[in-house]
């Protein structure tokens, strides 16, 4: 028998730590400073170029409804 073998003899095998269910904090951190910046970037056209107003308040209506499906899909299915 080689000494590898020898070692590992009677040893029960390491298993990887669990994971956690829980949000990572760094990507709560950049999902949070994207949102931000979108909204900043979204405010700033509105006020710089009002005639761009009307057509972005109706993609942020449609997208605002887009993230709301896919919210409630992603909660649903983590269950």
């Amino acid at each position: 028998m080689s000494t590898a073998t020898d070692q590992h003899h009677g040893q029960e095998p390491v298993q990887p730590p669990p994971q956690r269910a829980g949000t990572d904090p760094v990507l709560l951190l950049l999902v949070v400073v994207v949102v931000a910046l979108v909204l900043g970037a979204t405010g700033y056209l509105c006020l710089a170029h009002p005639s761009l107003a009307e057509p972005i308040s109706a993609v942020g209506t449609m997208a605002s409804a887009l993230i709301g499906a896919f919210g409630v899909a992603f909660a649903l299915r983590r269950r």
